[in-house]
């Protein structure tokens, strides 16, 4: 997925399903779990109840649970492929797979989850029809199962200027920058330019953000959403896991 993609049907389940039925093996959008163990380990703790949005078939959150995480929700729009992680992943209690739309999460209670991590599925909708309502219909969404000071971690290619203001247009939390270069190759290098879990100033007026986009656009962002105490949430659904 890349900016300037061709709007698609991302929000319609029948596309995910003919992608699913066709791609079958495990993918990871983005980056995968060793990659990003460091930040999650900042933010998330190991008895945390965690849900993972736009799971698709990706071993991202087995590899959350053999890393030591004790509760991992998985969603996702297409039944093709909850019903196929359901299988795969049957003797993994831990591990839960539940077809939903994460534009509408009745069935979860409102501040039910500690930490919700999104790799892709913002970007995707981004990329698809109504664009600009279904994102924000997510992220209420999002905003509404999240505990007060629960995180919302938004691993995207989309730099400040194209989330920064969607993010904020909310008020629901506050905001931390971090950055990853996108290449294996690169983040084994010994100089690698951006170091995971040191925070890239979001001040205004700050270069930094602006150098990394002119010397290295291959990278990807990661907004760390604090869900503030002043929100109280104003719907409760019964919740049935």
């Amino acid at each position: 997925m890349t900016q300037g993609t061709p709007t698609q049907a991302y929000g319609e389940p029948s596309y995910w399903d003919n992608r699913y039925a066709q791609d079958t093996g495990p993918f990871d959008w983005y980056q995968k779990y060793p990659s990003l163990a460091p930040l999650l380990h900042m933010y998330v703790r190991r008895d945390h109840r965690i849900l993972v949005v736009g799971c698709g078939n990706a071993v991202f959150s087995e590899g959350m649970v053999d890393d030591g995480f004790r509760d991992v929700v998985n969603i996702d729009i297409s039944s093709v492929v909850i019903e196929a992680m359901q299988k795969k992943y049957q003797d993994r209690p831990e591990l839960k797979y539940i077809k939903m739309d994460v534009r509408d999460m009745g069935d979860f209670e409102s501040g039910y989850f500690d930490a919700v991590i999104d790799k892709g599925t913002l970007d995707s909708l981004m990329c698809g029809h109504n664009s600009q309502q279904n994102a924000t219909k997510m992220l209420e969404e999002v905003g509404r199962v999240l505990k007060n000071k629960g995180v919302y971690i938004l691993i995207t290619y989309g730099a400040p200027v194209y989330r920064l203001h969607l993010l904020r247009g909310l008020c629901l939390w506050t905001i931390k920058l971090h950055v990853i270069e996108k290449l294996e190759a690169e983040r084994s290098t010994e100089h690698k330019k951006w170091e995971l879990t040191n925070p890239v100033s979001l001040d205004e007026g700050s270069s930094s953000v602006d150098t990394a986009l002119r010397d290295n656009p291959e990278i990807h962002y990661i907004y760390v959403c604090t869900k503030a105490e002043s929100v109280r949430p104003e719907v409760n659904h019964e919740t049935n896991l």
